[in-house]
């Protein structure tokens, strides 16, 4: 087992494609942490996940899991971690018990009963083939298997969506259970940033395949507002510290980077908290002056 601070290191990653680029990012996951990895449809998320697991080949950059090069020690990362993708990567014609002997000449960690246990908690039937369980059914089923050979990280791709608000707790409650030793780590790609909320300790911001936020969670909700005011007033708000700006008939809702200064330089004027979704979205529009 290598000794490692951070689950993931990501540095300097580039990818081109034509028409899309994964611009030169950034970021790290500290070991014991659950990460939020934020962004529209189309942003990177995937593609720096692919890239992670090496699926698909980096122009430049350095990826290390658990402390290992991605690249060269992928074997064996690939023992260690976990990965939960939002379409079922196995054959229909499977059911629950021919998944368990398949993963246990995979991992040397495989752990049966734990398997058991989480198919039985979710209700799974033992011999059912695969291609007849509904989609929550198949997510719960891959969920069963990432948690069954002791992953030391767990990545997951939008792995809640299309899953009811029942499942999709039940499911974040057991990712919680799962990082109670402080030695395992997720990164969890999501654009349903309510889950995020509930669960991550981190955020990273992905868009058009650049990082613009990355940080602990409370701190960058924390950090940013939302302020209220007539239009008339918003030629009195500097440029620097508008993130920017959502106008409707009533007046206008300014994102403001920093929450705290901004009170004390615009002292008549409301600012409200901001949520992950009110940061994503005014970040998402900050080329545009005035969006609506």
């Amino acid at each position: 087992m290598t000794d490692y601070e951070n689950a993931v290191e990501i540095s300097g990653v580039t990818k081109k494609y034509d028409g899309f680029t994964l611009d030169n990012i950034s970021f790290t996951i500290p070991k014991g942490c659950i990460m939020g990895f934020i962004g529209q449809n189309g942003a990177g998320k995937t593609t720096t996940i692919r890239s992670m697991l090496h699926i698909t080949d980096i122009d430049s950059g350095v990826i290390k899991l658990l402390g290992l090069d991605h690249v060269k020690d992928e074997t064996e990362i690939k023992k260690r971690i976990a990965v939960v993708f939002d379409e079922l990567p196995f054959h229909d014609i499977f059911t629950v018990k021919d998944m368990s002997r398949i993963f246990k000449g995979m991992y040397p960690e495989w752990d049966e009963e734990t398997y058991m246990k989480y198919t039985e908690r979710f209700g799974l039937p033992m011999k059912k083939k695969i291609g007849k369980f509904s989609k929550g059914m198949k997510m719960k089923l891959q969920i069963a298997c990432a948690l069954s050979h002791n992953a030391e990280l767990l990545v997951m791709d939008e792995a809640t969506t299309g899953l009811d608000p029942v499942v999709r707790d039940e499911i974040l409650h057991i990712f919680m259970e799962y990082l109670q030793d402080g030695e395992r780590s997720i990164l969890m790609s999501s654009h349903i940033t309510s889950d995020l909320e509930k669960i991550a300790d981190m955020v990273t911001f992905i868009d058009r395949g650049r990082i613009l936020l990355s940080g602990y969670k409370d701190e960058l909700i924390e950090k940013h507002g939302i302020l209220k005011c007539d239009k008339e007033k918003l030629s009195e708000i500097d440029a620097e510290d508008i993130v920017s700006i959502r106008t409707n008939s009533f007046g206008a809702e300014v994102m403001i980077k920093d929450r705290e200064s901004a009170s004390c330089k615009y002292r008549e004027a409301v600012i409200d908290p901001a949520t992950l979704d009110d940061i994503m979205l005014y970040y998402v529009h900050r080329d545009a002056k005035e969006w609506s």
